[in-house]
């Protein structure tokens, strides 16, 4: 991996398609203001009941051409095993060090899943270990790379919700994110979806998930006075100011 001009935000998922389920509308609305934005997925979701590897890259491309970021990569760490080994630590900590983001968008620290909060875990770890000067790591042409430690971590909710330290509002971005998910057609009962008849349902297939999760984003987005809302956790909360009128001042009615 060679050096990579810096990003503002850096969005890592355990497979691909939760960065665009559960903050695809934050994302979309960074890249419209012109923030430099990528997407990292721990693993390729090999083992996942429905669609192929094949077919889940190529979703993921086109996901990440939807919501205009600059970057989706892919760690390959292995589906079901993502465990804060020596080894996974150091993919997530070049990643970090090529990109620098400022701001980390990652999973839930709990989840019906366990390589949700197992990738957040595992990221969290890296996180620290990335800031340290003794921890030492190459880009692929050779060249050191530098020490660095995001400004900002934020959880994304999954599927046990927390009580959130912000909710973006992603009205004006919602349909945007809708494509991007649904670029996942393998994953999802759509009714123009390829998948094969005898594939499994899974809990993000069934129908139900989808209204499920926009009346989620309803519910968020109407405790801060928008029609839909993306809850995130902060994780070294709280947030400090010493500007409380500046940060404040906002004229946007958010409840």
């Amino acid at each position: 991996m060679s050096t990579l001009s810096k990003f503002d935000v850096l969005a890592i998922g355990s497979h691909p398609d939760d960065v665009e389920i559960c903050a695809g509308g934050t994302i979309a609305s960074l890249t419209a203001a012109g923030h430099r934005v990528g997407i990292v997925d721990l693993t390729q979701g090999e083992l996942s009941s429905r669609g192929t590897l094949k077919g889940r890259e190529s979703e993921a491309k086109r996901a990440a051409e939807i919501l205009k970021v600059d970057r989706r990569a892919n760690l390959g760490i292995a589906d079901g095993n993502i465990r804060p080994s020596k080894k996974n630590r150091l993919k997530v900590i070049h990643e970090l060090r090529a990109t620098r983001p400022d701001i980390l968008l990652i999973p839930a620290p709990d989840c019906r899943h366990p390589d949700h909060p197992a990738g957040a875990r595992l990221v969290t770890e890296a996180v620290f270990q990335s800031g340290l000067v003794k921890i030492e790591t190459t880009n692929s042409d050779g060249t050191a790379q530098e020490p660095w430690r995001p400004s900002h971590v934020l959880h994304y909710m999954q599927s046990i919700p927390f009580e959130p330290t912000l909710v973006v509002d992603v009205t004006d971005f919602w349909a945007q994110r809708t494509e991007s998910v649904r670029a996942f057609a393998s994953q999802f009962q759509l009714e123009d979806a390829s998948a094969e008849e005898n594939e499994p349902e899974t809990f993000i297939s069934n129908p139900a998930f989808m209204e499920w999760y926009e009346a989620r984003a309803r519910t968020y987005g109407y405790r801060i006075g928008a029609t839909y809302g993306e809850p995130f956790l902060y994780r070294h909360g709280p947030i400090g100011t010493d500007d409380l009128v500046g940060m404040l001042k906002k004229e946007k009615p958010h409840r």
